[in-house]
C-alpha cells in the first residue's frame, strides 16, 4: 500500500507546527498547491482537534494528523526549584508569578487517540515518542496508516518493530521541538540528507524528511537520497496563511537575530529557535523536564507575546530561516516542489 504522503502530486508536506501556527487556512493552501497537509493535534483537547479535522476533510481527502506521543520526563525536583530561582527576577519584571509546582499532563492523548479512531483519517504521525504496538493496531484497524517521527538510525528500527507505515525523519537541524523519543539526549549536529540514507540503509520503510530545508536544491538532495516527500515548516512561518505572530515573523526577518540553537530553556525538551536574550540567559543552566518547563515558561512567554518582546518570545526556526519568505503558502509550497511533480 503507497503510503499517504507519496500520493501528492508534489512532494511536499507542510510541517504539523502546534500551538496556532499551522492553522487551517495553511493547511488548506498547501493541499490547494498540491502538497500534503498535516493538521497539528499538540497542545489540544480531542473537542478542540475534531473541528480542524473535518474543516481539513471538506479541503482534501488526503492529510494527515500529528499527535504529541506521551513521553514525560521524571523531574528532577531540586534542578526544577533552581531554575524556577533562576527565573523569577526576569518573570517578576514582567509582572509574572511563578507556579512553582511543576505540572506534568499527556497531551491528552489518550481522548485524541479515541476520537480518531471513532472519525478515521488518511494518517496519523506521533512525535515526542514512538507509538506503542497497541496504537498501531488500533489505528490500522480503522483504515489509518500510521509513522512515526524519529531522529536516529535506533529510533528507525525501534519503530520499524512495532509495525508504523512510514517515518518521518527529523533531522537536528530543524525548527521547534526535536521529536526524538530521548530528550535527555545530546543531539549532534548533522545534514539531514546523510541521517536519511543511513535510516534507509537499516530500515525499509517509506520515509519523509525535514530538517534545515532552505529551497529547492535541498528538496532535490532529499529526494534523491531516498526520501518520498520533504518536510518544510520554517519557510512557511512568514506566509500569508500562517498564524506565527507579528513578533516572530519580524525576528525571522531582523538583522538582529544571526543564529539559531538547540535549546532547552523554553520547554524542558530540545527545541531550535533564534538566539535571544532569553536563551542567552537560560540555556546553560535549562533542565530536561518536558512538559513541566513547558508550563512554568507559559505565562512569561504570553507576557512577552502581549508586549511585542522577542527576547522573551520562543523563536521556532530551524537553520534555513533566512530563506522563509513572505506571500502566498501555496505559491510559496509550487515553487519548492515543482521541479519535483510526480507523473
Amino acid at each position: 500500500m503507497t503510503i499517504a504522503f507519496a500520493k501528492t502530486s508534489l512532494p511536499i508536506i507542510g510541517a504539523p507546527m502546534a500551538g496556532g501556527t499551522t492553522t487551517p487556512e495553511l493547511t488548506e493552501a498547501v493541499a490547494r498547491a498540491g502538497g500534503f497537509p498535516f493538521v497539528a493535534g499538540g497542545y489540544l483537547t480531542a473537542e478542540a482537534l475534531a473541528p480542524l479535522v473535518e474543516r481539513m476533510r471538506e479541503a482534501t481527502s488526503n492529510f494527515g494528523v500529528n499527535l504529541f506521543a506521551p513521553n514525560p520526563v521524571p523531574v528532577d525536583r531540586e534542578a526544577f526549584d533552581d531554575f524556577v530561582s533562576a527565573l523569577e527576577p526576569a518573570a517578576a519584571a514582567r509582572g509574572i508569578t511563578l507556579e512553582p509546582e511543576p505540572v506534568e499532563d499527556d497531551d491528552h492523548f489518550d481522548d485524541k487517540l479515541d476520537w480518531l479512531t471513532e472519525h478515521p483519517v488518511p494518517l496519523v504521525s506521533l512525535t515526542f515518542n514512538l507509538p506503542t504496538a497497541e496504537a498501531v493496531d488500533r489505528l490500522h484497524a480503522v483504515g489509518t496508516q500510521v509513522v512515526a517521527t524519529v531522529t536516529s538510525v535506533p529510533e528507525a528500527r525501534a519503530a520499524s518493530e512495532v509495525g508504523v507505515d512510514g517515518l518521518i525523519v527529523q533531522g537536528p537541524r530543524a525548527g521547534g521541538h526535536s521529536g526524538t523519543a530521548d530528550p535527555t539526549r545530546t543531539i549532534e549536529d548533522r545534514a539531514t540528507v546523510d541521517l536519511v540514507r543511513d535510516i534507509l540503509a537499516e530500515v525499509d520503510l517509506p520515509v519523509a524528511a525535514g530538517g534545515g530545508v532552505d529551497g529547492e536544491a535541498m528538496v532535490g538532495d532529499l529526494l534523491g537520497a531516498g526520501a518520498s516527500a520533504v518536510v518544510v515548516g520554517t519557510l512557511l512561518l512568514r506566509s500569508d496563511d500562517a498564524g506565527t505572530t507579528p513578533t516572530h515573523r519580524a525576528a525571522l526577518a531582523a538583522d538582529e537575530f544571526t543564529e539559531t540553537r538547540l535549546t532547552r530553556a523554553f520547554t524542558g525538551r530540545p527545541a531550535r529557535a533564534l538566539v535571544n536574550d532569553f536563551v542567552r540567559t537560560f540555556d546553560s543552566i535549562a533542565i530536561d523536564a518536558y512538559p513541566a518547563v513547558h508550563h512554568l515558561t507559559k505565562e512569561f512567554r504570553a507576557a512577552a507575546k502581549k508586549a511585542d518582546d522577542p527576547h522573551g518570545l520562543h523563536l521556532w526556526a530551524g537553520t534555513g530561516y533566512r530563506s522563509a519568505q513572505e506571500g502566498s503558502a501555496e505559491t510559496i509550497v509550487k515553487n519548492l516542489g515543482a521541479g519535483f511533480a510526480r507523473e
